[in-house]
């Protein structure tokens, strides 16, 4: 119990005044002389005995009667924390993510939630909301009723660590403030563990709620499996995480055209197969029906006319084994000899190789220095006699250079798997006991900010990269190198070509790093944009000579095929789709602890919060007390004998 008045408990000293009177009463007894004796010492003690009792009872009412008017004054209160002398703060998050499309027992979680914040949330009441794409900083239900009522989902998924993090920030530094922050989420299971850490001056209230059927349906991914002359074999992935299903039909649409229907049983997951024209632009949408969770049900991808990577080979050396790598189907090639070279073409190119030239004109290196700024790779392969100061003259721009040449037998033994080239599925596990290759020279190199790709068993460098720019330490002629017959040879050339030229892929995920290339020339201040119906998206590009680097992550933020447009000309269409990760309705286990509270009802929480901020005035039950002890007073001065 606190008081609002408390100086005003002083007056209590005052509940003496009646003890002094009762103990030390000044009336002095006369005696009087009686006949019978017996009798009247008799009823004598009998009166002193009453007189005692009804003394003291008359004391007892008179202090607590004083003492009740005492604290009435003082204006007694209960609350459960100190607010009577406290600000109030109150921090919302509301995941809005895909999972919370899920039904609860009164519909979408979502929707429920809104209505039970709308509904439990004095209007007047400044708080601070936020969802995985929106902030309501300083703020009141009144204010922004119509925006929940029409809060949308997001594809843009915050994880409960980084929405806590994000919540704190709404909060002042005073620390004289009651804080709460309301944590409204389905709290799905992923890799991270949830364990939230709290100062004391904060409460943090998880409300966790879940739908009452955890089954769902998903497309989880397509992907192409085999390609031949006539046809394009398009696999599709469909996982479930609920009963198993005996007969789901699964559509695919070119546009608006169905163009494949099948049917499909499954329990955990299941492939299915779809094939296509290979001559043909698809502009693809595979459908499944599913009543729950509908944004995983439709996925877009594309099929596009592919554009050839210009690859260029200036030789001094037999470039027999680039022709079997850079085939027609995915590459333009082009050879010449280091004497025949029309430089006019260099601007054109992706890739340039340098096929063990024994000197790098001043005119080529230059141009090469032009080529690589665009945005162009460029391979070094020196060889055996090669006019050091010429290829320095070139490398010194990327960082690296040449030193003296080495007659030593070396076997290349380390593979960098983490390396892009070889990262994407070249290799299904790391490879300790293959045959070596081996080289009987090559170079010293120093470079800066270089990334080692292949080295030789003493650490040294084979194949180094900085930025566009390839260098090989060694001659891969057959004669120096045991390399052109080795299986690295064909996924590392054949990967600095895909790499130098990224076309789009069958489908991108929202919210990732999306990166792709296209080939359009662009007038001084044009821009590639992306359009879907009245969604107009300008990405953040880059332009080359030959080519657009187009690069999205957090836009767009709606699933569907885009066209990618220069003006008013479509040059080629891209797919975007939602993250997976939502489409298994696994929840976390939480646990309450100290400032931390648990519960299923929105309701609850804040009735919770309600009632630690609520301040319940006693004075009034004082005022009764001390009018129902003069009552009683006045009943044993009237009664008592």
């Amino acid at each position: 119990m606190q008081f609002k008045h408390p100086e005003l408990l002083y007056a209590l000293f005052l509940l003496l005044v009646p003890i002094i009177v009762h103990l030390f009463q000044l009336r002095k007894f006369q005696k009087e002389a009686f006949t019978n004796v017996a009798f009247l010492k008799e009823a004598t003690i009998q009166t002193r005995k009453s007189s005692q009792i009804k003394k003291w009872l008359i004391l007892s009412t008179r202090l607590l009667l004083l003492a009740a008017i005492v604290i009435a004054f003082a204006q007694p209160f209960t609350s459960k924390s100190n607010a009577f002398n406290s600000k109030k703060e109150t921090v919302i998050y509301l995941d809005n993510s895909f999972s919370m499309q899920a039904k609860g027992n009164q519909g979408d979680l979502l929707k429920r939630a809104v209505q039970d914040i709308i509904g439990n949330v004095p209007e007047d009441e400044n708080i601070s909301l936020i969802t995985n794409d929106d902030i309501f900083k300083n703020t009141t239900i009144k204010a922004i009723k119509n925006d929940l009522l029409q809060l949308d989902y997001s594809s843009n998924q915050l994880t409960p660590e980084a929405a806590l993090l994000k919540s704190n920030t709404f909060f002042s530094k005073q620390n004289n403030t009651l804080k709460n922050l309301v944590f409204i989420s389905d709290f799905q299971q992923v890799a991270s563990e949830f364990t939230p850490k709290m100062d004391s001056l904060t409460n943090l209230h998880l409300v966790q709620l879940k739908p009452v059927n955890t089954n769902n349906i998903a497309i989880d991914s397509a992907y192409i499996t085999g390609t031949t002359a006539t046809s394009i074999e398009l696999k599709v992935l469909i996982k479930n995480s609920g009963e198993p299903i005996e007969n789901l039909p699964v559509s695919l649409f070119n546009n608006e055209e169905l163009i494949a229907k099948t049917s499909v049983a499954i329990k955990d997951h299941v492939e299915t197969t779809f094939s296509l024209p290979a001559s043909k632009i698809i502009n693809g949408k595979i459908t499944i029906d599913d009543a729950n969770l509908q944004f995983d049900n439709s996925l877009f991808f594309n099929i596009n006319k592919t554009a050839k990577i210009n690859i260029l080979a200036v030789n001094a050396e037999d470039d027999s084994f680039l022709k079997r790598i850079y085939t027609d189907d995915e590459f333009h090639f082009t050879s010449t000899n280091e004497n025949q070279l029309n430089y006019s073409i260099i601007n054109q190119q992706h890739v340039i190789v340098l096929n063990e030239l024994n000197s790098i004109p001043n005119a080529l290196a230059d141009a090469l220095k032009s080529f690589t700024s665009q945005g162009g790779s460029l391979v070094v392969i020196p060889s055996t006699d090669s006019d050091l100061e010429s290829y320095n003259q070139l490398l010194n721009d990327f960082g690296s250079r040449f030193n003296e040449g080495i007659q030593i037998e070396k076997r290349i033994t380390t593979i960098n798997y983490s390396h892009p080239l070889y990262s994407s599925g070249v290799f299904e596990k790391q490879v300790d006991n293959f045959q070596y290759p081996t080289t009987a020279s090559f170079y010293n190199i120093t470079s800066k900010n270089a990334s080692s790709i292949l080295k030789f068993e003493d650490g040294k460098p084979f194949l180094n990269q900085t930025k566009q720019v390839f260098v090989f330490t060694s001659a891969l002629n057959t004669t120096n190198s045991s390399f052109k017959n080795s299986p690295l040879i064909v996924p590392t050339f054949y990967n600095i070509g895909k790499f130098s030229f990224k076309n789009p892929a069958l489908y991108y995920t929202i919210g990732n790093e999306n990166t792709f290339d296209i080939e359009t020339t662009l007038q001084q201040d044009d821009i590639v944009t992306l359009v879907n119906g009245n969604i107009n998206i300008i990405p953040k590009q880059q332009y080359f000579n030959n080519k657009v680097v187009i690069n999205t992550s957090e836009t767009p933020s709606i699933a569907a095929i885009y066209a990618i447009k220069n003006k008013n000309d479509t040059i080629k269409n891209v797919s975007y789709n939602y993250n997976r990760d939502e489409s298994a309705l696994v929840y976390r286990n939480l646990s309450a602890s100290k400032n931390l509270t648990v519960s299923d009802s929105i309701t609850e929480i804040f009735d919770s919060i309600k009632s630690d901020a609520k301040v319940n005035a006693l004075w009034k039950w004082f005022v009764i007390f001390a009018l129902a002890l003069l009552i009683i007073e006045m009943l044993i001065l009237k009664y008592f004998k």
